[in-house]
C-alpha cells in the first residue's frame, strides 16, 4: 500500500497551482477539472473570514484559496500514512476519495455560514454532500477521477449512513483534533490578516502524527508542545481576529437582519443557499425591508458603536439565556425601552444590537501515543489542562451592547455614565 500511495502522489499529482502560503500545490488532472466547474469557482467569490476585512484589509482571501490549501495538507497526510507500518483499513480508492473530500469540504458554503449557526439553516456539510452527489462535479468524480461520489460525500457529511471502516477513519482525519482544515486556516488567516498568531510548524506537526485505525491520527509524546502551540494560536486568533469587537458587531448586524427577515417572512432560508458575497449584498441592497438596512450599513462600514461590555458569568441566568436568539431579542427589546427612557428619545429596533459569541471549546480530543500506550491529551504532560482551556473561553466570551452612531452621540450629549449603561436590562 505504501508504494501504491506514493506512486499516485508522485505520478498523478503533477499539475501545479501556485499558492501564496504553500507555494506549488500539485493536483491530479481530474481534480483540476473539478476546480474549473462553476460550483467550485463560486467559492472564489466568498470571503473566508466574512467581515474581518473591515478590520484587516488584507483578509480578502476566499474559500477557494483555503480549499486548495486543505487539499495540500491532506495530500501530505496521505503521504504520512504511506510511511507508517501500522495496519490501516485503507485503499487507493479511499485515499482518492479523502483527497476529493478535502478539496470539496467547503463546497456548500454561502456568505457568513459559520456566523449564522443560531439561525435554523442546513449544515454546510449537508449542502456540500448534496452538490457532490448531484452537480457537474459528480460526473467528473466518477468518470475522470475514478472516485465514488457516494464515498466522498460520506466522508464530508457524517449524517450520511456509513458502515465502512475506511470512511470512518477518513472522517476522523478530515474533521478531527488536528485536521487539514485547521492547519490551513490558522496559517492562511494569519498570513492574510498580517498577524503573527496563527502560524504553525506544519512540517513538525506532520512528522509527529501517527495514523491509528480507531483514532485517525495520534501524536507522539514529543508532539505535545506542537499541540500546545496550536491551541494557544487558536485562542489568539479568536481574540485578535475572529472575535474582534468590530467583526462581532458587523456579524451581529447581519445576523439580526436575517433573523428579523425570517420572522417577517420577507426572506426564506432557501434564498441564502447558493449565494456568493456579491449576490448576497446585491439581493439585500435591492430589498427595501427596514431590517435589511443593517446589511446595507455593514456593506458601507456604517457600523454600530459599543456602549457596554460584560464578561459572561455562568452563574447569571440573564447571561446564559442570551445563548438563545429568541431570548436575546426579548432582552434587546427590554434594553431598547430602558435606553429610550434614559435618553429621552425613541431608539428603534434597528438602532440597537446585543451580541454574545457561541460557547466554543478549546479542548483537544487528540490521543497521545506514549510508548505504545494510548492516552488522552489531558493525561499527557501539558500545561493546557482542562481548567486552563476552559479559562480561554471564559476570557474570550463578552456580551456587547452596540448602538447606532446617532444613539451613541445622544449618550455623550446626555452625559450618561458607564454605570448607568452597564445596569441596562439587569445584565450587571
Amino acid at each position: 500500500m505504501r508504494r501504491i500511495f506514493n506512486d499516485y502522489l508522485l505520478n498523478e499529482c503533477i499539475h501545479p497551482i501556485r499558492d501564496p502560503l504553500w507555494g506549488h500545490v500539485y493536483f491530479p488532472e481530474s481534480f483540476l477539472n473539478i476546480v474549473q466547474t462553476p460550483e467550485y469557482q463560486q467559492l472564489g467569490r466568498i470571503k473566508q473570514l466574512g467581515p474581518s476585512y473591515l478590520v484587516y484589509p488584507g483578509a480578502t482571501h476566499s474559500r477557494l484559496n483555503h480549499s486548495l490549501g486543505v487539499f495540500h495538507i491532506a495530500s501530505r497526510m496521505v503521504k504520512r500514512m504511506s510511511q507508517s507500518n501500522i495496519q490501516l483499513p485503507l485503499t487507493l480508492q479511499g485515499a482518492k476519495a479523502f483527497l476529493a473530500a478535502a478539496l470539496l469540504h467547503d463546497l456548500g458554503h454561502f456568505p457568513y455560514t459559520h456566523s449564522l449557526k443560531e439561525l435554523p439553516l442546513e449544515e454546510h456539510e449537508q449542502l456540500t454532500s448534496r452538490l457532490i452527489l448531484d452537480s457537474s462535479i459528480t460526473d467528473i468524480l466518477k468518470n475522470d477521477a475514478g472516485v465514488d461520489p457516494g464515498m466522498v460525500a460520506a466522508i464530508v457529511d457524517e449524517t450520511l449512513p456509513n458502515r465502512s471502516r475506511e470512511v470512518a477513519f477518513f472522517r476522523k482525519i478530515l474533521s478531527g483534533p488536528i485536521d487539514p482544515d485547521k492547519l490551513d486556516y490558522l496559517n492562511r488567516d494569519a498570513y492574510f490578516c498580517g498577524v503573527p498568531y496563527g502560524f504553525q510548524d506544519v512540517d513538525y506537526i506532520l512528522s509527529v502524527l501517527q495514523p491509528h485505525p480507531d483514532h485517525g491520527f495520534t501524536i507522539t509524546q514529543n508532539g505535545v508542545s506542537a499541540i500546545e502551540g496550536l491551541l494557544f494560536s487558536k485562542y489568539l486568533m479568536y481574540r485578535a481576529v475572529y472575535w474582534h469587537p468590530t467583526v462581532r458587531t458587523a456579524t451581529g448586524m447581519i445576523k439580526k437582519a436575517l433573523h428579523r427577515g425570517l420572522e417577517k417572512e420577507s426572506i426564506s432560508l432557501s434564498e441564502l443557499y447558493g449565494l456568493d458575497d456579491d449576490s448576497f449584498y446585491r439581493s439585500f441592497a435591492e430589498n427595501q425591508g427596514e431590517e435589511f438596512s443593517l446589511i446595507r450599513k455593514v456593506y458601507n462600514r456604517d457600523l454600530f458603536k459599543t456602549i457596554g461590555t460584560w464578561s459572561v458569568a455562568p452563574e447569571n441566568p440573564q447571561h446564559i439565556h442570551l445563548d438563545d436568539l429568541t431570548h436575546r431579542s426579548i432582552q434587546e427589546e427590554l434594553i431598547r425601552s430602558e435606553l429610550s427612557e434614559l435618553l429621552d428619545m425613541h431608539v428603534d429596533d434597528y438602532q440597537i444590537l446585543l451580541d454574545i459569541p457561541e460557547n466554543i471549546s478549546f479542548e483537544s480530543k487528540l490521543m497521545i501515543d506514549r510508548d505504545s500506550e494510548i492516552i488522552s491529551y489531558h493525561e499527557s504532560e501539558t500545561v493546557f489542562t482542562q481548567e486552563v482551556v476552559h479559562q480561554f473561553t471564559r476570557n474570550l466570551r463578552k456580551i456587547r451592547l452596540s448602538v447606532a452612531p446617532s444613539v451613541k452621540d445622544r449618550i455623550i450629549q446626555k452625559n450618561i455614565s458607564a454605570e448607568q449603561l452597564l445596569s441596562l436590562g439587569g445584565l450587571d
